[in-house]
């Protein structure tokens, strides 16, 4: 009985808690609308010639706070701490950089961190901008372009688990859930490996996921951007003599050619924040690791917050030159136009 009543109170505790947190949340976000509805409404009746410098405020003032807040504080935060042992509690200096470049461990996951980089963007661009050219001459392509755009509606940890059941190994003389060692018994292999286990060919399988989820993505953009090719060129080409893959080359390509760079370097930017596939998957082991996944590990598994502040340091740099050639390049398809 008293065993009973224990487990009634800390029920009631658990919920009493819950409604507590529920409470302040609701609140907190009511007092925030309240408070950009006042601004809103203050910003509507000013007049005179307070009126615009107020309404760009009231405009652009929540994006900057946010942007403060959710991104320019962290990073200044990230980068302190990058300069101080595993607990923030004594300077180092640069000792987690030089940890970062010297330590073999690390070597292997900027090693495959750079396999991702590579492999998967232009696999997933390459199959996006194939499957662009196939799809666009069929009937009912709207079909055929959402049920391969779909797996972009489904987050990175669910596309992982799919995969992983795909991945599934089991013993030969054993019904088979994986599909992959299905296939591979039914085509005369006795002993199909484990597949996340065997590296380096697991890097590649979970690369496979995602490539399966970014070509989606790849395709529609390149398909828009093949039909914003004006026909008289295509047909001047054709009058020259070019058929088939001159075409392709001679005119296709050069005339995505912006729309191609700024697909490849999108998908570059979410490889090299791959994280979700990693740690769904194998959590980074079996020679995995890839550099998002190491920060996580070193601040959140092993405590280390130096070392994981300086790896996402290294990554927030790894990622600027893409953000911003990307910039560049939709700058320059805008003048364009």
């Amino acid at each position: 009985m008293p065993a009973a009543t224990a487990a009634v109170h800390l029920a009631d505790s658990a919920w009493t808690d819950a409604t507590i947190k529920f409470t302040n949340t609701v609140g907190a976000v009511a007092g925030f609308l309240g408070v950009l509805l006042l601004i809103f409404y203050a910003a509507g009746r000013a007049t005179g010639r307070f009126a615009r410098p107020l309404a760009v405020l009231v405009m652009v003032g929540p994006a900057l706070l946010l942007l403060l807040v959710g991104l320019i504080v962290p990073l200044i935060r990230t980068v302190y701490l990058s300069f101080y042992n595993d607990d923030s509690t004594k300077a180092v200096g640069a000792d987690n950089y030089g940890w970062a470049l010297t330590t073999e461990s690390i070597h292997q996951v900027l090693w495959n961190t750079f396999q991702w980089l590579v492999v998967a963007p232009l696999v997933a661009t390459g199959a996006g901008l194939l499957l662009a050219l196939m799809v666009d001459r069929l009937r009912g392509q709207a079909v055929y372009k959402s049920l391969l755009f779909m797996p972009m509606a489904i987050s990175l940890v669910g596309a992982s688990i799919i995969w992983k059941f795909v991945y599934e190994d089991r013993d030969p003389s054993q019904p088979q859930i994986g599909l992959l060692s299905q296939l591979a018994i039914s085509l005369g292999w006795d002993d199909p490996p484990n597949w996340i286990l065997s590296h380096p060919l697991n890097n590649y399988l979970l690369m496979i996921v995602m490539i399966w989820v970014q070509t989606g993505f790849a395709m529609v953009v390149l398909s828009a951007a093949i039909k914003a090719i004006p026909d008289e060129i295509t047909e001047a080409a054709r009058l020259d003599g070019a058929r088939g893959l001159q075409l392709f080359r001679h005119v296709t390509v050069p005339m995505i050619r912006t729309t191609l760079i700024v697909v490849l370097t999108t998908v570059m930017i979410t490889t090299l924040k791959a994280f979700d596939i990693v740690r769904t998957m194998t959590g980074g082991n079996f020679g995995t690791q890839v550099l998002a996944n190491e920060m996580y590990s070193q601040s959140f598994v092993q405590f280390n917050v130096g070392r994981g502040s300086a790896l996402a340091v290294i990554l927030f740099l790894a990622v600027i030159p893409l953000v911003a050639y990307n910039i560049v390049q939709l700058r320059k398809e805008r003048e364009h136009r």
